[in-house]
């Protein structure tokens, strides 16, 4: 018989109004869930745009946001009980056809928790047992579960763009946005050995994108500067990063002959663009959603070996912050990515 467990969290139950703190009642979980005890939960861009932007997420409201989970598995699959891990912020089915094909991340039978069911703003979450991401219980100095969370997406979503983009030593990464995800982009592109310059309107971000990989950083899109490095444009690789129509529009001028464009972050407004620029330069665009669940143990690999750093560009509340800190992220207040810890 399945451990019940009683569990409490943050509810949205509609756009534009307050958190609540609930009971959540039980959680059951069959053969094919597990319930994991919340170690930390990110505080992501995208949970601000279905609490305040008119995003609607897929499950009805009232409901539990958060998708930047760590934590250990306390029931469910007998295979993960006991153990650490990291919960993919989207979970594909795995047997339909862009599954089988390889194209997981479009899976439309996928559970993306805080959008599909409950999320992580809880003590406890029942999520799909497959694609977790096991963590070792032995940690690395300065590294903790709880700030693990942020591999979910933060760090393991960049690690799938830069990996499409096919991202080698002698190339320009260049990313626009220097925060949450765009920071852990700056590192990982770093480690692959490219060149990285990194753009944002924020000083204090590129003071540390250029202490973690960043040999570039400047406030504007200065095409002379980023052509001064030598590096020819069909070696450009731009990271849109920053979730913001500035951005977006910086990262596609930023396009030149054979250069190479991924859009990262998300924004539910719109803006002009010469889609030509794409044909007159022979150059690429190309999104993503999410990562892949095989690829978030590289993607952690890279943490645990201290190629890209977390405790810089995060920092740790409890729980019972979180309505403070949706409000401060709405009111682009906050400075790093917010991780929060169940009492």
């Amino acid at each position: 018989m399945p451990v019940i467990t009683a569990a409490y969290g943050y509810r949205l139950t509609a756009p534009d109004a307050p958190l609540r703190l609930d009971d959540l009642g039980p959680l059951e979980a069959s053969p094919d869930d597990v319930i994991v005890e919340v170690a930390g939960c990110g505080l992501c861009h995208t949970d601000i745009g279905f609490a305040y932007a008119g995003i609607p997420t897929r499950h009805p409201l009232p409901l539990v946001l958060g998708h930047e989970i760590s934590g250990r598995v306390i029931d469910g699959a007998p295979q993960w009980i006991g153990k650490s891990v990291i919960v993919p912020a989207v979970i594909p089915c795995g047997t339909c056809e862009p599954c089988r094909i390889g194209r997981p991340t479009i899976c439309r039978k996928q559970f993306m928790p805080g959008n599909d069911g409950d999320g992580g703003f809880a003590s406890h979450v029942r999520v799909p047992a497959r694609g977790l991401c096991a963590v070792p219980e032995v940690l690395p100095d300065g590294v903790t579960l709880e700030m693990l969370s942020v591999v979910a997406d933060a760090v393991s979503t960049p690690y799938e763009a830069i990996q499409r983009a096919d991202v080698q030593p002698g190339d320009l990464a260049i990313f626009v946005g220097a925060g949450g995800v765009g920071g852990f982009g700056v590192q990982i592109a770093a480690a692959l050995g490219a060149t990285v310059a990194a753009i944002d309107v924020d000083d204090a971000r590129l003071e540390l994108a250029s202490q973690y990989g960043a040999s570039l950083v400047m406030n504007s899109r200065d095409k002379n500067a980023l052509r001064a490095l030598g590096i020819p444009t069909h070696r450009w690789k731009i990271f849109e990063t920053s979730g913001t129509t500035a951005g977006q529009e910086t990262a596609f001028s930023l396009l030149d002959f054979g250069a190479y464009l991924a859009v990262v972050g998300f924004t539910p407004n719109k803006l002009p663009l010469r889609l030509s620029n794409l044909m007159a330069y022979d150059a690429t665009a190309r999104g993503n959603w999410g990562c892949a669940p095989e690829n978030y143990p590289a993607a952690l690999d890279l943490v645990l070996q201290k190629k890209v750093a977390i405790a810089p560009f995060v920092e740790i509340h409890p729980l019972d912050d979180l309505p403070q800190l949706f409000e401060a992220a709405r009111d682009h207040k906050l400075k790093k990515r917010p991780v929060v810890v169940p009492q």
